[in-house]
C-alpha cells in the first residue's frame, strides 16, 4: 500500500508541476521535467492517458535511485572513460604536476576523491559523483598552478554540493542503461559500453545551472582561501578561459553556462578583495 501511495503521489506531482526533493538533494521538479522531456508520446495502440500513466511510473523509478547505485554507475562510468580517453600513465609529466598539486586534496572536505590527466588539448576538467575528477591536458598547458587549483577546487564544489549527483541522476534516468540495471539485480549490475557510452553523451550534453556554478565558484575561492593559495587565481583562470571566445569547446563550454567567463572574473575579483 505504501508502494501504491508514493507511485500516486509522484503522479500528483507530475500533473500539478509540484516538487519534492529526495534524501539524495536532487530535485524532483528537475527529474521529472527531464524524464517527461526525453519520453516519446507511445505508440499508436496506446492511449494518451496509458502513455501518461506509463511515464510516470518511468518517472518515479528514476527520481527513487539511490545515491549508491548512482555511485556505482558513476564508477563505471569513469572506468569506461579512462579506458577509452587517453589516460596519462603515472611518470607522464601531466600526472606528476597534477599528482604535486593534489596530494593534500585526496581527502578534502569529507570527501574521497581521486586525479589522473586525459592526454587530450582539450581546455577541460569535469568530475562525477564518485569523487572522480579529470583534468585535460589542454586546461593543464593554459593555466599556472595556482590556476588550476582554482579550478579543481570549482570542481569539487560541484561534488560537494551534489551537483554531479544530480547531472547522473538525470543522465542515468533518460537512458537505456537504468532499465538494464533494473532487469538484471539494482546497484551491482554490470553496464555495457554501449550503455555508458550514451550515458556519456547525455551527460557532456547537460550543464549545470546558473546558481550551481556560482556556487561551485564560491566554494572553489573557499577552497583557496581555507589552503592559503593565491586568491586571485580563479580570476586569472576564469580570464584565459574567456580569451578563447568560443573558439574551443570543453571547458569554455561547460563552465560557461550563466553567466560567462569574463562576468565570472569579475565576481571572483569583488569577492578575493572582500565583495560579497
Amino acid at each position: 500500500m505504501k508502494q501504491l501511495s508514493y507511485i500516486a503521489m509522484a503522479c500528483a506531482l507530475v500533473l500539478t508541476g509540484c516538487a519534492t526533493t529526495d534524501g539524495g538533494g536532487a530535485s524532483g521538479l528537475s527529474a521529472v521535467s527531464s524524464a517527461l522531456s526525453s519520453t516519446s508520446a507511445g505508440g499508436s495502440g496506446a492511449s494518451k492517458t496509458e502513455n501518461k500513466v506509463g511515464a510516470v511510473l518511468d518517472v518515479f523509478k528514476a527520481v527513487t535511485v539511490s545515491d549508491e547505485e548512482l555511485k556505482s554507475v558513476a564508477l563505471q562510468y569513469r572506468a569506461y572513460g579512462d579506458r577509452t580517453e587517453k589516460l596519462a600513465p603515472a611518470n607522464n609529466k601531466y600526472s606528476q604536476r597534477l599528482a604535486r598539486l593534489t596530494r593534500k586534496h585526496v581527502n578534502e572536505d569529507g570527501l574521497k576523491l581521486n586525479f589522473k590527466v586525459y592526454l587530450s588539448k582539450q581546455v577541460n576538467a569535469n568530475a562525477t559523483a564518485d569523487g572522480s575528477i579529470r583534468v585535460y591536458a589542454g586546461l593543464m598547458d593554459m593555466m599556472n598552478d595556482q590556476e588550476l587549483l582554482g579550478v579543481i577546487g570549482h570542481e569539487i564544489g560541484h561534488v560537494k554540493h551534489a551537483h554531479t549527483m544530480g547531472a547522473m541522476r538525470t543522465a542515468y534516468m533518460a537512458s537505456a542503461g537504468r532499465k538494464a540495471v533494473a532487469a538484471s539485480g539494482g546497484a551491482a549490475a554490470k553496464l555495457a559500453d554501449s550503455d555508458l557510452g550514451e550515458l556519456g553523451e547525455k551527460l557532456l550534453n547537460s550543464q549545470f545551472s546558473q546558481s550551481q556554478e556560482t556556487e561551485s565558484d564560491d566554494y572553489g575561492l573557499a577552497f583557496m582561501q581555507k589552503h592559503k593559495y593565491n586568491v586571485k587565481a580563479m580570476e586569472g583562470a576564469f580570464r584565459k578561459l574567456a580569451s578563447l571566445g568560443g573558439k574551443q569547446g570543453g571547458m569554455d563550454q561547460m563552465l560557461s553556462s550563466h553567466p560567462d567567463p569574463g562576468a565570472r572574473a569579475d565576481r571572483m575579483r569583488d569577492k578575493a578583495a572582500g565583495g560579497k
